[in-house]
């Protein structure tokens, strides 16, 4: 009898979650099997466009005078403004300082009391037991969209056990006294001396000069006749090649799962392919997603995340 209960709250808790979840989707179906492990997802594949483009003229083609300024040459004369002289400048002396070591105060010694160490011990107490249900990831590595609604990911979780912590402390160290030295104290005195006498010092000063210009005629004003080319504008056609919407429940590898590793062996598998997924550096980047939308359009396979069929094409261990 006792079991019996067991299996109709497990199935009341199902039917309860699997309600829930077809509530915040877009559709009302659940992924096809309960396991532990397994992650599902549905895709959202954008609608298909092409364009064409129209040219059309903006602004018909013109012409406009243009005035041409005359052109002047400059001719440039230095002339002496004022002649070279001497300044003097006083170096100030410079010191430098003696110190001299000083004892303040002398050494001391001092007991101190170093308190008793104690360890904390812990048991663990069951509070709830273990069980599993369906989840839903609102966004997922495996999924290449940045927008998190273009991906629904359910994953079938176990919800581990959950435990309380007791605690009592137990004496690792018992008290003790120690001698600590305080060290001895001292002061500096010092003192100034000249290190450099004052002195005097010459500094040339150059003589300035200023320049005198003048401008001469090369060629007069004058006028000309310029082409202004017509201006086009090029208009696009935007026509619905292929409706997109939402792909069937695909098995994917779980988020815990895709690991740097993982990625990694997805990236050396696509290169020795032909398949250029950028660095190997186990980030599932633009590059990556890139070459693996290319690798599953050209064999046919679930797009738009890092599903087991794509793993399995890739001989890549699931």
């Amino acid at each position: 009898m006792r079991n019996l209960k067991l299996l109709l709250c497990a199935m009341f808790t199902l039917a309860l979650t699997s309600s829930a979840f077809a509530q915040d989707t877009p559709f009302d179906d659940l992924p096809p099997t309960n396991e532990y492990g397994k992650c599902y997802a549905k895709c959202k594949v954008p609608d298909q466009y092409e364009y064409v483009e129209l040219q059309k003229v903006k602004k018909e083609a013109s012409t406009k005078l243009e005035k041409v300024p005359a052109v002047y040459e400059t001719v440039t004369e230095q002339v002496l403004a004022k002649e070279g002289t001497v300044k003097y400048k006083v170096i100030p002396a410079t010191y430098k300082t003696v110190s001299e070591q000083m004892m303040v105060e002398p050494e001391k010694r001092k007991l101190r009391t170093i308190p008793a160490k104690y360890t904390t011990q812990t048991r663990q107490v069951l509070e709830t037991p273990e069980r599993g249900q369906w989840v839903r990831k609102k966004k997922s590595p495996n999924c290449f969209s940045q927008n998190p609604d273009d991906c629904y990911v359910a994953c079938y979780e176990k919800i581990p056990a959950k435990y309380r912590t007791e605690t009592f402390q137990v004496l690792e160290s018992a008290a003790t006294t120690t001698e600590d030295i305080i060290p001895a104290k001292y002061k500096t005195v010092t003192k100034k001396v000249v290190d450099q006498p004052a002195r005097v010092e010459e500094i040339p000063v150059e003589a300035v000069y200023k320049t005198i210009t003048k401008k001469v005629l090369v060629s007069p004003e004058a006028t000309r006749e310029i082409t202004i080319p017509a201006v086009y504008t090029t208009i696009k056609e935007k026509r619905l090649v292929k409706e997109g919407g939402y792909t069937v429940w695909t098995e994917v590898l779980c988020a815990e799962k895709t690991t740097s590793n993982k990625v990694m062996q997805v990236q050396k598998a696509l290169k020795g392919m032909g398949y250029n997924p950028g660095p190997i550096d186990g980030v599932m980047g633009v590059q990556t997603q890139t070459a693996l939308r290319q690798f599953q359009t050209d064999k046919s396979l679930p797009l738009g995340n890092l599903n087991m069929e794509t793993l399995k094409a890739l001989d890549v261990n699931q």
